[in-house]
């Protein structure tokens, strides 16, 4: 693949991102990204945990997982069989492997170890058809992380309805604003979504209310269900607009994808070059 040259476009870099693992992060990176795809978007995925959940919600074996994510951070380069393309014709991945495991560890010798995925997004040409690239966070703040929020324009925080919900965000409200100060000043909270909500459960309300006082527009409109369609659909490899398009996930995934289009302004493609 030519490498040579610069990105001329600027595709809108999400992060998706929680320090506390199990709040569906990787669910609402799968999900999102394929409601993006699904309305006529390019977007690209990439699989920042080194668990690779977000590749295996996508159908993609570990054999297929070559020369992803980790090539990216540790050789700034892009193989040619690296953008792997998925079940929806507009959603492409890179994929997380094994080597990724040990990136925390060899990039902290590095020379501008916090901006090495940031320099490959906004060097390498394969990455300008993209409208939006989403990137699946690990739990935790470390080196993949800070990579992440680097590169990136917004952060989508999923928080699930729990009792604790709200006690670990102030860390990462803290991590993101020190990023902006120290490496990249024009990251901004893109929305905090409630994840794993039921409205038979007095404390999803609870939660809700409490994460509307306190951060108020912030939280997404959209809230995501418990609906066991969404905890079948990565066992299948699939979206749960895939897998299930009439199911309550799936539904509200669609318009969490609907949301983000009008909170980032971003056109559809029949929209572009037009008057609005």
């Amino acid at each position: 693949m030519n490498t040579s040259g610069a990105v001329t476009t600027k595709p809108l870099v999400l992060a998706v991102a929680n320090q506390k693992g199990g709040v569906g992060k990787t669910t609402t990176a799968v999900n999102l990204a394929a409601a993006l795809a699904d309305a006529g978007l390019a977007v690209l995925l990439i699989d920042m945990d080194p668990q690779g959940n977000a590749s295996t919600g996508l159908g993609i074996s570990r054999t297929e997982r070559h020369g992803g994510t980790y090539n990216l951070l540790m050789e700034g380069e892009l193989a040619d069989h690296a953008l792997l393309p998925t079940v929806l014709p507009n959603l492409s991945l890179i994929a997380s492997d094994s080597d990724l495991a040990g990136a925390e560890i060899e990039l902290v010798p590095e020379q501008k170890r916090e901006f090495r995925l940031k320099a490959a997004l906004t060097t390498l040409p394969a990455f300008a058809p993209f409208q939006v690239i989403l990137l699946d966070c690990p739990p935790g703040l470390g080196l993949l992380t800070l990579n992440a929020l680097v590169a990136s324009g917004g952060v989508i925080v999923p928080l699930q309805c729990e009792f604790y919900a709200l006690e670990g965000i102030s860390s990462l409200m803290h991590t993101i604003e020190a990023v902006r100060r120290r490496f990249n000043p024009g990251l901004r909270l893109s929305g905090i979504l409630l994840t794993m909500f039921d409205r038979r459960n007095s404390l999803s309300g609870l939660v809700e209310k409490d994460a509307r006082d306190h951060f108020g527009d912030w939280v997404f409109d959209t809230t995501v269900p418990r609906n066991i369609r969404v905890s079948e659909a990565p066992s299948h490899g699939l979206p749960v607009i895939v897998y299930d398009p009439k199911s309550a996930g799936a539904l509200s995934y669609t318009a969490l994808g609907a949301e983000i289009l009008r909170k980032e302004k971003i056109a559809m493609p029949d929209q572009v070059g037009t008057d609005g």
